[in-house]
């Protein structure tokens, strides 16, 4: 079974050794960083539905491996803390979720991936070797992300209401969500969290589609943002290289040239690569048109 724990979902996938699909359930978010209890118990629910989904008891835990990806297990320790805290299976690893995105994008093989979501790292697989550059979480990174981008947005339209900044259609319409109320804002931002965040994400693309030179300023400069882990992405071997998460599609027209060329097409997802992380003895190889739904 491959876990993929994001910012804003949980998603499992359950395969047989000859990789036929079992399973594929999802759930609620599962960043083991922003909350650990939460994330565990998410992903504890997601294999649960996928085993009762395949028609499996409890029981059938000693016979099957568990690969996750997650966001925040960011170090050896937090992965750890998780795989403790998964008992029964055959085996349990987990990995930072950008580490299972990369293994899925290029089948196994070497390559680079920038994660554009919720959060947005980087990561190089070089000689079978995993670097991750950025994916510091959101207080001291995730620059390009969709939290970024909404954090970017509600920085904007709090100085336009402040007369700091020129007030756009944009940041006009975001304050109106709280009847122009700062102080509302701010409340709001003091439980916000980083999927809360990035729910904004998808409207501030909107508004730069239509040109308002706000939600503009904020795409380019998360694009700036992910073209730079890309490039460095690259600088450490990395050749083929692939962008994948929730604002990839739409930051894409913005990159610099030089890294909207260089992106390949994903050969699979980042639950194939949680899949991959632990296949057995007589390893699942899926084709690269198998990526399952």
């Amino acid at each position: 079974m491959g876990v993929d724990g994001g910012g804003s979902r949980c998603r499992a996938r359950l395969r047989d050794g000859e990789g036929r699909l079992l399973a594929s359930v999802h759930g609620g978010a599962a960043n083991v960083h922003v909350d650990f209890d939460g994330a565990v118990a998410t992903i504890r629910k997601c294999v649960e539905n996928a085993l009762d989904q395949a028609g499996l008891d409890r029981s059938s835990r000693g016979r099957l491996r568990l690969g996750l990806g997650l966001a925040g297990a960011s170090s050896r320790m937090v992965a750890e803390q998780v795989e403790a805290a998964l008992e029964g299976w055959m085996e349990v690893k987990v990995v930072n979720d950008a580490v299972t995105a990369c293994l899925g994008a290029h089948a196994g093989q070497d390559g680079g991936l920038i994660i554009a979501g919720t959060g947005s790292a980087g990561v190089a697989r070089v000689a079978g070797v995993d670097t991750i550059i950025g994916g510091r979480g959101f207080m001291l990174g995730d620059d390009g992300s969709g939290a970024r981008i909404g954090h970017s947005a509600w920085r904007r339209a709090l100085r336009a209401h402040d007369g700091l900044e020129p007030a756009t259609d944009f940041t006009r319409k975001l304050m109106a969500q709280y009847d122009d109320d700062p102080v509302a804002v701010i409340r709001w931002a003091q439980r916000a969290r980083p999927s809360d965040y990035g729910a904004y994400a998808p409207a501030t693309f909107a508004a730069a589609s239509a040109g308002d030179p706000v939600a503009l300023d904020t795409v380019h400069e998360a694009a700036t943002a992910l073209s730079d882990l890309a490039l460095a992405v690259r600088a450490l071997g990395a050749d083929r290289l692939s962008m994948v998460g929730g604002v990839a599609d739409a930051v894409r027209p913005y990159l610099v040239p030089e890294v909207a060329d260089a992106l390949s097409t994903p050969m699979m997802d980042a639950l194939e690569g949680a899949i991959l992380l632990v296949d057995g003895p007589a390893p699942y190889r899926p084709r690269p048109r198998d990526a399952g739904p």
